[in-house]
């Protein structure tokens, strides 16, 4: 049975992944993503240096990068914002596995394991933190494999279990220097978070089922929908990850004023470029960030078609007919946002929206398949 406040926690959860999605989104497109060249803590301590003493130590402890209280704030108050949802995501979990044998002491003791981990990091064990981490997952992904899902329990396990591994993907975004990849998984992640807390939201809310069995039918395309906007936001991570977001200048549709201009995907897609290289700023030449660029504006075009076919279906459909304007309304406000970021310049207000509008718009397509009935009537 499903804790009758787990529905509470689930919808005040995926509020709050919204706004670090989309604060995180702010924090990049402002290169503050290095304001804080240390982890968890920022340049030693918990919030931020703001008095003249602690900035004039700080610069001493990391003279490679000096204080920008500006950047410094927006990355700690990025990563608080994220530890409270880690917390929500806890208590998700504990609700969850109440009734579960040995449910609280995996919860609990992987938790604090993970709590043990983060201060040996700090003191540079880093291999006896890893082991910690390790085991604390392998206890909650092998208790989410054992566990059924009536109660949410699998479900709830297995976010925190992810939570805990999209912590690791923002220490390594700053410990490896704004990796690309890393940057884009860490988005990836974020966004996976969102999936999971709506599919618990809508779950454990009592009278979710859409009374529409004709509507299983569209499953099998809804589920394509969700996997083309999820590489979209993949392809829109890689293009700011490597800063390629006006690779084509302000023309559009055109690119440096060609249908096809000169680019590299080959060096585009290289994926791994080893560690220690400082990536902020962004390393590829001119050629190769157009190829990501353009890559991203024509899948957008399989991704707007599908959608806008899935749309004119809901559509027809009395009882999704909301659903139908709702993911049309969002599709059209994203592509008009994307266009926006190209013809101005990336200003950062539209840009952060760019982001906060596909992640609603992933919220609507998890959250419709979530309150499909998963049998016929």
């Amino acid at each position: 049975m499903i804790h009758p406040k787990f529905k509470w926690v689930a919808w005040a959860a995926l509020a709050l992944c919204l706004c670090v999605i989309s604060f995180g989104g702010y924090v990049r497109l402002s290169h503050a993503g290095l304001g804080c060249p240390d982890w968890p803590v920022c340049y030693g301590k918990l919030t931020w240096p703001k008095q003249e003493i602690h900035i004039n130590a700080a610069n001493e402890a990391f003279p490679e990068r000096p204080v920008e209280v500006g950047k410094a704030w927006r990355e700690q108050v990025h990563r608080h914002i994220a530890a409270l949802l880690g917390l929500m995501v806890l208590g998700m979990a504990a609700m969850a596995t109440r009734a579960r044998r040995f449910g609280w002491t995996t919860v609990f003791g992987a938790s604090a394991l993970v709590a043990i981990a983060i201060p040996l990091y700090m003191r540079e064990y880093y291999v006896t933190s890893s082991v910690l981490v390790v085991i604390a997952e392998a206890a909650l992904l092998s208790a989410a494999w054992r566990w059924s899902n009536s109660d949410l329990a699998r479900v709830a396990t297995f976010t925190l279990g992810f939570i805990i591994l999209q912590a690791m993907l923002g220490l390594w975004t700053v410990t490896w220097l704004l990796k690309p990849i890393v940057v884009m998984a860490h988005l990836m992640g974020g966004m996976t978070m969102l999936c999971l807390l709506t599919w618990m939201a809508w779950r454990s809310t009592p009278g979710r089922e859409l009374p529409v069995p004709a509507a299983l039918r569209l499953r099998p395309m809804l589920v394509v929908a969700t996997v083309l906007v999820a590489i979209q936001i993949a392809l829109g991570g890689w293009v700011s990850a490597n800063y390629a977001s006006m690779a084509c200048g302000t023309d559009f549709p055109t690119c440096l004023g060609q249908w096809w201009p000169q680019m590299d995907f080959a060096e585009a897609l290289v994926l791994w470029r080893g560690i220690g290289v400082d990536y902020e700023g962004g390393l590829l030449d001119p050629e190769a960030r157009a190829a990501i660029q353009m890559m991203h504006r024509l899948f957008a075009i399989v991704v707007i078609g599908h959608l806008s076919f899935a749309v004119l279906r809901l559509i027809k459909l009395p009882a999704l007919r909301t659903y139908g304007w709702a993911i049309g309304g969002v599709l059209a406000l994203q592509v008009a946002l994307g266009i926006t970021n190209v013809l101005a310049g990336l200003p950062i207000a539209v840009a952060t929206a760019h982001l906060a509008v596909a992640a609603v718009l992933l919220f609507l397509l998890i959250g419709l398949l979530a309150r499909m009935r998963t049998q016929p009537v």
